[in-house]
């Protein structure tokens, strides 16, 4: 599921006019061979919630990065990646933070590198305490 809402996020980034549901439902069709898609609804609450927040989960985001970074300055992929967990620990009730954190590395690990996710490591265990 996350692999999907971090894939749509990457796409709605690159064309922040489409359509949210319509990026998740072509994602999701693309993985089913089925006539009728059925999306599930946390697909829709994640990607729609961390556009929701944007600013908000920046924020948050920004309060654990060193003097020498900012949002701008971090890579797109980390960048949703911390949001995506960032959300889940802030706003989503049913997910404990560690699960969301674990979640996160597991995403850098497929998207990105060992000194990335060692970087959203440090931004998200910070954001725990």
């Amino acid at each position: 599921m996350r692999v999907l809402a971090f894939q749509a996020l990457f796409a709605l980034s690159s064309n922040p006019e489409a359509d949210i549901r319509a990026v998740c439902d072509e994602l999701v069709a693309q993985l089913t061979s089925a006539d009728e898609v059925v999306v599930p609804p946390y697909l829709y609450e994640l990607v729609e919630g961390v556009i929701t927040n944007q600013a908000q989960l920046d924020a948050e985001i920004e309060k654990y990065l060193n003097a020498k970074w900012s949002i701008a300055r971090l890579n797109k992929t980390d960048l949703l990646i911390l949001r995506l967990a960032t959300y889940e620990m802030l706003f989503v009730e049913a997910v404990p933070a560690k699960v969301a954190l674990n979640e996160a590395l597991q995403l850098a690990k497929e998207f990105s590198d060992d000194k990335s996710r060692r970087f959203i490591n440090g931004v998200l265990s910070n954001l725990l305490k």
